[in-house]
């Protein structure tokens, strides 16, 4: 797999936002270059200036574990980060003795009896989600928390597409820039894993292509892997909501999770929750007066503010 571009871009942002003072080392005359010198990461590292050149060049192929690790450390580099890089290494070939990577299934199937623990909590917002952030599946009060994004055909159940294509999205989810960058660092995460995956490289190639906001957060090279955290969305039904988000992860190869949306008892957004869960899905019915400017499209990087899955 010749994943060369991804692992130099990575590379290099990750040395760049280094400055030498947080490695510990010492600072002489101007600086023509931002954060850390190649040269300066090989002796972090442990290894020559020319094998360091040779990786942030692209070539993966073969490196040892303990050759990520001190790259890793080096580069200070979190543990999605390090999955991330170890990904990457995998996808450029394998070491000795290393099994290739196995493409994974474009769409995995839910299997019943995940769909019916899904459909069994009602009162809870509960999705099945792939790791492209397709929702593959989802209960009654989940499709209705969602329903501006099930509405559109253009979004295909995909919470990415939703947020950087659907003018609804920099109002829906109030964090919309932190969502948004969640979104892009978790399909990155997932590029770097699933090299193989067709579904994930068009995915990318057409919000890359339709969306400014998703090129630019692309091209920072951040990842992010999604697990517990708190949303904050603005229903058009039922207004401000905030959120507690579980992700718990299928124990199988599918890569399938099963997301979770609760609030504290006794809060204002468990009695919104309880009202949306007997309201109309649809769009447009019984909705309230939208307040001027709301519905707005992430347009530019800087957006409004631009949305989280």
């Amino acid at each position: 797999m010749d994943n060369r571009d991804a692992v130099s871009a990575f590379l290099r942002s990750r040395r760049e936002r280094i400055a030498p003072g947080q490695a510990g080392l010492p600072v002489y005359g101007q600086r023509r270059v931002p954060g850390l010198r190649r040269g300066e990461v090989a002796v972090l590292a442990g290894v020559s200036v020319e094998y360091y050149t040779r990786l942030e060049r692209g070539n993966l192929r073969g490196v040892s574990d303990s050759v990520l690790d001190a790259l890793a450390q080096a580069l200070r580099l979190d543990e999605t980060e390090r999955m991330y890089l170890y990904d990457l290494a995998r996808a450029a070939g394998p070491a000795p003795g290393a099994a290739r990577a196995r493409p994974r299934a474009a769409r995995p199937a839910v299997r019943p009896s995940v769909a019916r623990i899904v459909e069994g909590m009602p009162g809870l917002p509960a999705y099945v989600m792939n790791n492209r952030l397709d929702t593959l599946a989802a209960n009654s009060l989940g499709r209705a928390l969602y329903a501006e994004m099930y509405a559109d055909p253009t979004c295909g159940g995909n919470v990415a597409r939703f947020a950087f294509l659907n003018p609804a999205a920099g109002r829906f989810y109030t964090d919309w820039d932190r969502m948004a960058r969640f979104a892009v660092g978790a399909l990155r995460v997932e590029a770097g894993r699933s090299p193989y995956d067709r579904e994930l490289s068009n995915l990318i190639g057409e919000l890359s292509t339709r969306s400014d906001a998703f090129r630019v957060m692309w091209g920072a090279q951040d990842v992010h892997v999604f697990r517990d955290s708190t949303k904050r969305l603005n229903h058009p039904l039922v207004g401000d909501l905030e959120l507690d988000q579980e992700t718990m992860s299928l124990p199988d190869e599918s890569g399938l999770s099963v997301v979770v949306y609760s609030a504290p008892p006794g809060t204002a957004t468990e009695d919104a929750l309880k009202l949306l869960a007997g309201r109309p899905t649809t769009p447009g019915q019984d909705r309230r007066p939208a307040t001027p400017g709301q519905d707005r499209a992430p347009a530019s990087p800087a957006g409004p503010s631009a949305p989280q899955p």
